[in-house]
């Protein structure tokens, strides 16, 4: 407990962006996140005022940082799973705890434990040998999909397979390195949604509708919310399964379900169990936004309305540019502000490099088609400090 303020002490382990959005939520709720940061550079540590910087993969740092707090909760899923159950077994609270929290780490363990629990998931495999992937290509078909079972994230650890002689090269050398693998039947999908969903202790739930995300080489590029043309039927459907996984698993804090629209039906395709990408529109287009519910649900508070704020919302991602922009962050800025007032723009403070996640821009409107344009233009001149040919920019 914070002896200055008489509120309980949140401790997030990790200090990227979304430790950065959550202490910007903490500050309103009376609170100062603590972060445990790998340097003092990251996000939040430049602007939380209550860091310890450490490695999130030290018992030892981790013990020490937990003492400082009342419950501990993620900005990332890669804290060693023996490390969570050692603090727990010592009297930490964790949330969410690590046999939740391990589904989000191992795609394995995650598509295992769904298909068991009769949640749609892709046809799958365990991958120990080069056998097992050509045998799922020749059984489920070509090409299919090879993944890092740890570790992957945006676009990273995923191959596709295009025939048993390309799956012999890249499952042998992978292994060789000692990668855990499964293989996926190839998915074919009219988009990509994602449902995001909050559970306390207690076991109160709240969803925010469902939403699309547009991919570019594996990132996320824009989120559109709620997803057009989505069917109020799939939508509850949407919202019930991320609910019921989060039940089913335990999970405190925010959910996000990442799945495929396909013709046959809803598919999951990742869990994340912390905010996620894809709710930063939440941040003006909800009532509560996911940085604020997850800080509620892991001090089990009462969960805030997710009410829409707007017909439509689009948040699309600013990305390091391939060369460095002529233009200052600082210039490029300015006009963003100057072109789209309405815009709302989030800079993280991290070091521009080629495709990072180096901020956001979130518009607010009647329909979601402008809006996409405006996103798009402003993401792009924000990280590129020029316009996109082909598009209106007034």
């Amino acid at each position: 407990m914070d002896s200055r303020t008489g509120f309980p002490v949140v401790g997030m382990v990790g200090g990227g962006q979304l430790a950065r959005m959550t202490h910007q939520a903490a500050v309103a709720l009376g609170q100062s996140l603590a972060v445990l940061a790998a340097a003092p550079d990251d996000p939040a540590a430049l602007v939380s005022p209550d860091v310890r910087i450490g490695p999130h993969t030290d018992l030892a740092a981790l013990r020490a940082f937990a003492a400082h707090c009342d419950v501990l909760t993620f900005d990332h899923e890669h804290v060693p799973t023996g490390h969570l159950r050692a603090l727990v077994a010592e009297g930490v609270t964790v949330h969410p705890g690590p046999d939740a929290l391990v589904h989000a780490q191992d795609k394995l363990v995650m598509r295992t434990r769904l298909a068991g629990l009769g949640v749609p998931v892709p046809e799958f495999a365990a991958v120990t040998a080069v056998a097992d992937a050509v045998k799922f290509g020749d059984e489920h078909g070509w090409p299919c999909v090879l993944k890092a079972a740890r570790g992957g994230y945006d676009g990273r650890g995923v191959w596709l397979l295009a025939d048993p002689e390309e799956a012999a090269e890249r499952v042998a050398g992978l292994l060789d390195a000692g990668t855990p693998l499964l293989v996926e039947r190839r998915v074919a999908m009219r988009r990509e949604l994602a449902a995001l969903v909050a559970r306390s202790p207690f076991g109160q739930g709240a969803c925010w509708p469902p939403v699309q995300t547009v991919q570019a080489d594996g990132i996320c590029v824009e989120v559109l919310a709620p997803a057009p043309g989505l069917s109020a039927e799939v939508a509850a459907q949407a919202q019930e399964l991320a609910l019921g996984v989060a039940a089913a698993l335990d999970v405190v804090g925010v959910l996000a379900v990442e799945l495929f629209d396909t013709e046959a039906g809803l598919l999951v395709n990742e869990l994340a169990m912390r905010p996620h990408n894809s709710g930063h529109w939440t941040i003006e287009g909800a009532r509560t936004s996911q940085f604020e519910q997850h800080l509620r649900a892991v001090l089990d508070y009462p969960l805030g309305a997710t009410d829409v704020l707007a017909p439509a919302v689009v948040m699309a991602n600013v990305l390091g540019a391939p060369a460095a922009p002529a233009r200052s962050v600082d210039e490029r800025l300015h006009h963003v502000l100057a072109r789209f007032p309405d815009a709302r723009v989030h800079l993280y403070g991290k070091r521009e490099l080629p495709g990072r996640k180096i901020g956001h821009v979130t518009l607010l409107g009647e329909r979601p088609d402008g809006l996409r344009d405006r996103a798009r233009l402003a993401a792009h001149w924000l990280s590129h400090g020029e316009w996109l040919d082909g598009y209106d920019i007034h």
